[in-house]
């Protein structure tokens, strides 16, 4: 379909876009019922009317539609879907305030199709389930509680996914999200999510934005608007012909003079609105669209309508004048009543001074409360002080309040306000922060808080409402929730809320290495504390989560041997949530002190014995659990708690517990050899830190990236990576130095500067030394340091400290702890010993998760059977680890295999039947040049099959690059027949 040809001047009365209203004084000649022709924009009607057909098919689709305040965006929107009846139309249009309430543009879109109350909706709610009917319920509706607690989030988001699904098996949807820049970011979050689920579903989203140049930095903003589903149209101005038609509309019957269209058209840049203006003002002044009178045609802009917006109010009496400004402060569409009560009027005067805006061409002419135009809400809000405008958002807080309105709706006018009078602003503000929580809005919540601190005090509410505060925080910012928590320690008395606030503040350690508190600042704040306890009687677990906490503020600090255990531990059996914390922790040091793995893992049994439900409270005890696992080399049973935390995360708002999990989750790969895994999920991790802050384990990220690289062979990209980490300056003493030292060893020696790897490998052993931390299951630079001793041809050196290495690795019983050993003392070693070791190793670690250390013992057992002249075994030994470098993805590793076994007399296996149909069809496409979207395109698979398709052929392959694919899968016999 297209627009109507030709368009009519005088569309027949319907509802008034509020960008085709004009803004000037009077109604006398204007376009019937306010309306103005759509002109101009046949163009960006079409593509609107391509994108629907697309959509009405099967694919859904973005539209955004651009451009600067008063170019007709939301005119060309309103026009177009008037003209489209395949689509069941729901809107928003986001305000400022309405981005402090969370899931508040979805509310918008959806509250007036649920008030409708038709069949179909009623179905489709009830597929939405009790949280999606408790966000859109109206006043007065009664329902069950909405879930709570880990899941809340999760429940509604996916409540949301089959509510509008079903909608969409009823007629195809169309949501209109007007002024996207001001959308809260959970209704953000749930549009990018229905996106990506929703691959045949007929649903459109058009977005109204400003220009580009103002779009937020907001990964999920940005994925939204990807030009892979997104199709943005600019709008520009208009051209004379255009002019030319609103001319005509202005004075009807005349024929306006091309020259006088071409003045007003150079006076206004063809802008729209000013346009309007212009032509407005000239037929209330009494001039004709003839030449005669060009010379008479002012210069319109945007300070020129703003001041003609308030000589228009000014001509208004009191009372209108008083709604204008309670409108711009409460926001379009509030109930007459609030706006009375804000005006201190009754409703009959409001009515009245909302006609008389009406008359003064200010209100929408439809009978919504709602101004023409953006700019007449700016023009009025820009006359208030500062202190004023806080001042009538106090006011319009308070008759929310008393009017009923939503904690959240009321709390975002107290963010806006100075501090209140009375007790009612902060109970409505810790309601509001609950809220916000439970539907995984944290940052929402800190600012209710935040808010709720600077009224006036009231001495029972601080501890409480800082406590709250420091859980709002710790989801994105754990230094400051520690301050928060210890603040809150100072004034706690409960013991419920004081051993909370203890594992809050282990939580919080352990989200952001380096940045602790000291065990003076602990110890102060539990001087006495046991006597603090309720009835005075000394608390139990409140000194279990102490322990833990000051043990974690100890080993923080790797300067000294740390023992965990006290008399009577003996007796912990996991019973208590402090017992269980306690027990995870034991087997964390005694991980790292190097003891046995079945005496740790007869601590994490009785630990893991009653494993909760994951929150900032017993984040603690999953982290020393995990940690302990993956170094344990357990690391099927350390991949199901780690899908057990994100699924614990998801949806849930926590920024810093999602990007620790992801840090654990490259961390895991990369100890299972996924070399191309455990990158990637690096670098997301390290993305999502560059755009929302600095992420935990910064530095440990980094070191899994040198080592994925150098594994890749790109020594290159690895340098990069330590020079953006020696950018950032020097950390406080934590665990991850020393594992950083020892992957910047690794690269050091890979540039051919062995003695400084070895520098870097004794700096290592000496922090972790120092805390009593021998186990090289954890950080084995000992063998690692002997390999930079044996290239420099120091011998001894090199056998002393394997020996130490591979006596420490039997002693603490993991196997690959002891194949590593036992790979390094067979290279040390000559002649049947040799050979004796490296075969030992290669025993040890094929019974292991180890494959990328596996690899490497076998291209040096290939070596050292080449040298005895065993030329089968050599190549049997070096096409096996071929095999398993190329399965990791380790493309360094593999070439150097790749060329021993060529050497050998031997070939590399054709790699041609590992690749799936999938890695095949996508390989071939992408070694002809093709780019992913048109790979996509071209399979009708989405883009994220494609990149996943990429990196299977890449790791078998055996390379990094798109580049290299065209002669890899020519040598391997790859392809297209």
């Amino acid at each position: 379909m297209g627009p109507p040809a030709p368009r009519p001047i005088h569309p027949a009365p319907t509802r008034a876009s509020p960008e085709a209203d004009g803004v000037t004084a009077g109604q006398q000649h204007r376009p019937s019922e306010g309306h103005w022709p759509l002109v101009g924009r046949d163009a960006e009607w079409a593509s609107l009317d391509a994108v629907a057909d697309d959509v009405v098919r099967g694919r859904p689709r973005v539209v955004r539609l651009e451009g600067p305040a008063g170019i007709g965006k939301s005119a060309l929107l309103n026009a177009w879907c008037r003209g489209d009846d395949r689509f069941r139309v729901l809107r928003t249009r986001c305000h400022p305030l309405a981005g402090q309430c969370a899931f508040g543009a979805v509310r918008q879109l959806f509250q007036p199709l649920v008030a409708s109350d038709g069949e179909g909706v009623r179905e489709a709610l009830l597929a939405g389930g009790t949280a999606v009917q408790q966000l859109l319920a109206g006043g007065g509706v009664s329902l069950d509680p909405a879930p709570s607690g880990s899941g809340a989030r999760e429940a509604l988001l996916a409540g949301l996914d089959r509510f509008a699904q079903r909608l969409t098996d009823q007629q195809p949807l169309l949501l209109v999200v007007d002024r996207l820049h001001w959308i809260d970011p959970q209704s953000l979050g749930w549009l990018v999510r229905f996106l990506r689920s929703g691959c045949t579903r007929p649903v459109l989203m058009v977005v109204v934005t400003p220009t580009a140049e103002q779009d937020r930095p907001d990964p999920l903003f940005a994925e939204l608007l990807h030009p892979s589903h997104c199709h943005t149209i600019s709008l520009g101005p208009l051209g004379v012909p255009d002019v030319q038609r609103l001319a005509q509309a202005v004075w009807e019957g005349a024929d306006p003079d091309p020259s006088f269209c071409v003045t007003c058209h150079t006076t206004t840049g063809g802008h729209p609105l000013y346009v309007r203006a212009l032509l407005q003002h000239a037929q209330l002044s009494g001039l004709r669209p003839t030449a005669e009178f060009q010379d008479r045609i002012r210069t319109v802009s945007l300070p020129t309508l703003r001041r003609e917006i308030l000589q228009c109010l000014s001509q208004g009496p009191p009372e209108a004048v008083d709604l204008a400004q309670a409108l711009a402060v409460m926001g379009d569409g509030r109930p007459r009543h609030l706006l009375a009560a804000h005006c201190g009027r009754g409703e009959a005067v409001v009515r009245a001074a909302a006609s008389d805006l009406r008359g003064l061409g200010l209100l929408r002419a439809d009978g919504d409360l709602s101004f023409v135009h953006e700019v007449v809400r700016d023009t009025i809000l820009e006359t208030m002080s500062p202190e004023e405008l806080g001042q009538r958002h106090a006011r319009a807080a308070h008759v929310s309040y008393l009017g009923g309105r939503p904690d959240e709706e009321i709390a975002a006018h107290l963010l806006a306000a100075d501090p209140v009078p009375g007790t009612w602003a902060v109970p409505v503000l810790r309601r509001a922060a609950d809220e916000a929580l439970r539907r995984g809005a944290p940052e929402q919540a800190a600012g209710y808080l935040r808010c709720a601190l600077r009224q006036p005090a009231q001495a029972a509410e601080s501890g409480p409402v800082l406590l709250q505060l420091a859980v709002a925080t710790s989801s994105s910012n754990a230094v400051q929730a520690v301050s928060y928590a210890t603040d809150a320690l100072e004034v706690l008395s409960g013991t419920a809320e004081r051993r909370e606030a203890l594992s809050l503040l282990t939580s919080c350690l352990l989200l952001a290495p380096g940045s602790g508190m000291a065990l003076s600042d602990v110890d102060r704040l539990f001087t006495g504390g046991s006597e603090r306890g309720d009835g005075g009687r000394t608390d139990r677990e409140l000194d279990l989560r102490l322990r833990v906490l000051r043990t974690w503020a100890q080993c923080e600090r790797p300067t000294a041997c740390i023992s965990t255990l006290q008399p009577g531990d003996d007796h912990l059996l996991g019973r208590t949530p402090g017992e269980r914390q306690l027990l995870a922790l034991q087997a964390f040091a005694a991980l790292w002190a190097g003891q046995s793995a079945p005496s740790i893992g007869a601590l994490l049994d009785r630990a893991t014995a009653i494993l909760p439900v994951l929150s900032h409270k017993t984040f603690p005890l999953y982290y020393f659990v995990a940690h302990t696992l993956l170094h344990l080399d357990e690391l099927d049973k350390a991949d199901q708690l780690r899908a057990q935390l994100v699924k614990g995360i998801e949806g849930k708002g926590m920024a810093l517990l999602d990007r620790s999990v992801t840090a654990y989750q490259a961390a895991l790969a990369l100890r299972r050899g996924d070399v191309a895994e455990a990158l990637d999920t690096a670098e997301r991790a390290v993305g999502i830190g560059r755009a929302t802050g600095r992420p935990p384990y910064a530095a440990l990220l980094d070191s899994i990236r040198i080592d994925a690289l150098l594994a890749q062979g790109r020594v290159e990209a690895a340098k990069q990576v330590a020079i953006g980490r020696a950018a950032e300056g020097p950390t406080q003493e934590d665990w991850e130095p020393p594992m950083f030292l020892m992957s910047l060893a690794a690269l050091r020696t890979a540039q051919g500067d062995t003695r400084a790897g070895l520098s870097l490998l004794y700096e290592c052993g000496h922090h972790v030394d120092a805390a009593g931390a021998v186990s090289p299951a954890v950080c084995p630079w000992r063998s690692r340091a002997a390999a930079a001793h044996l290239v420099l041809g120091e011998t001894g050196a090199a056998q002393e400290l394997v020996a130490e290495e591979l006596d420490l690795a039997r002693r603490c019983q993991i196997p690959r702890a002891v194949g590593v050993a036992l790979r390094m003392a067979g290279k040390l070693a000559s002649g049947g010993r040799r050979m004796e070791l490296l075969s030992e190793a290669v025993d040890v670690l094929a019974a292991t998760p180890a494959r990328l250390e596996l690899s490497l013992t076998l291209h040096d057992l290939g070596v050292a059977s080449t040298d005895r002249g065993d030329l089968a075994g050599a190549r049997s030994a070096l096409r096996t680890g071929l095999t398993l470098a190329t399965e990791c993805g380790a493309t360094g590793l593999a070439k150097r295999l790749r060329q021993r076994l060529h050497d050998t007399g031997g070939r590399a296996a054709n790699v041609a039947g590992m690749l799936t149909p999938g890695e095949e069809r996508v390989s071939a496409l992408a070694a002809k040049g093709h780019s992913n979207k048109e790979i996509a395109e071209q399979l009708f698979v989405s883009v994220r099959t494609v990149e996943t398709h990429l990196t299977g052929a890449y790791r078998k392959l055996g390379i990094a690059r798109r580049n290299e694919l065209a002669a890899a899968i020519a040598a391997s016999g790859t392809g297209d027949e």
